[in-house]
């Protein structure tokens, strides 16, 4: 059963445009068109609409492909013009520095599309599918295995790449195997094994090869009023212990066991601590929320000053689970 299959026209194969030109100049931007496609990449394209947070400067040169081949497409400029490739999803779970990116930012939050088959149980998801929403999916055709992903603020590809989780489960415990794309265009189907996982991590993270689908292992039959409801009830305890109310990226640090991040930063006495427009919030001090107006810098030294105190206090180094893009050298004075 498909579920949904990106629509529209914007950065997929056409063979219609194979004469377009390279560059069109005009007084509001500067357009680049990716020969074989009708897929554009834009320069100076700010970022911080992009990300959860709302902060960030501009990418030299961004693109969304919506499919597989507009992708290959896209790594394929940047390998020859020897550019710098990012890859960004939801932007859930970044923060990105207020001087931008430089290189080529790849979005794959349009590779989209949801495949339940019955027969074996397993859901294959292209990487920008919302975790979520396929969450919801799942519950309503009454397959478990998902409940805990519903408060999950991310894409597939995403929560491939860190390890997602929530209420004691992850992605790597029904992941059956992860396709992925490498800098020189070629496809690899790799098992949970060949990724390594571990608490929130891959060795997909800090890579540079794109997750662009994945198959998940989930047990269909259930009663999907059952099903809907547990779902319903991990949401609606996240709400209920997590600001939601200001932009944020989720949790900012990993938990060092036996202890919660979160449980350290309060008893250190920083909930509410504020640099500029960035606060620890009072309803869960792992978060770092967007008051308004906040900058990545802002962010940024908040997270250093949070660490520091905890250093202090605990001997204890918090290590952030946000990952930082761009340039911070000198963000905090």
């Amino acid at each position: 059963m498909t579920i949904s299959q990106a629509a529209g026209n914007v950065c997929t194969v056409s063979a219609l445009n194979t004469k377009q030109p390279q560059t069109t100049n005009s007084v509001e931007s500067e357009v680049i068109y990716l020969p074989n496609t009708d897929c554009t990449i834009k320069p100076q394209a700010s970022l911080s609409a992009f990300t959860s947070y709302r902060v960030g400067g501009a990418a030299d040169l961004y693109v969304a492909p919506r499919n597989l081949e507009a992708l290959q497409a896209s790594l394929k400029y940047a390998k020859e013009r020897n550019l710098k490739v990012t890859t960004l999803g939801a932007g859930s779970n970044l923060l990105v520095s207020d001087r931008g990116i430089s290189g080529l930012v790849i979005a794959t939050r349009h590779l989209r599309f949801s495949n339940f088959d019955p027969k074996t149980g397993q859901l294959t998801v292209a990487a920008g599918e919302s975790i979520p929403s396929l969450a919801l999916a799942a519950a309503e055709l009454g397959w478990q295995g998902l409940e805990w992903a519903v408060g999950i603020p991310g894409t597939a590809g995403g929560a491939v790449v860190m390890n997602a989780g929530a209420h004691n489960s992850c992605i790597a415990d029904m992941l059956v195997s992860a396709q992925v794309l490498s800098p020189d265009g070629t496809l690899e189907t790799l098992s949970p094994d060949q990724l390594g996982y571990s608490y929130r991590t891959s060795l997909l993270q800090g890579g540079d090869r794109i997750v662009t689908q994945a198959t998940l292992q989930l047990a269909p039959g259930a009663d999907p009023a059952t099903v809907v409801a547990i779902t319903r009830e991990h949401k609606k305890h996240r709400l209920s212990t997590q600001p939601y109310n200001f932009p944020s990226c989720g949790s900012v640090f990993r938990n060092p066991k036996p202890y919660s991040a979160g449980w350290l930063i309060e008893q250190t006495g920083l909930k509410g601590y504020q640099i500029g427009g960035a606060q620890v919030a009072q309803l869960h001090a792992n978060f770092i929320v967007n008051r308004g107006g906040a900058k990545a810098s802002d962010i940024f030294c908040l997270i250093r000053h949070i660490q520091h105190q905890v250093q202090e206090r605990w001997s204890i180094n918090l290590e952030p689970e946000v990952k930082m893009l761009g340039e911070f050298q000198g963000a905090c004075g």
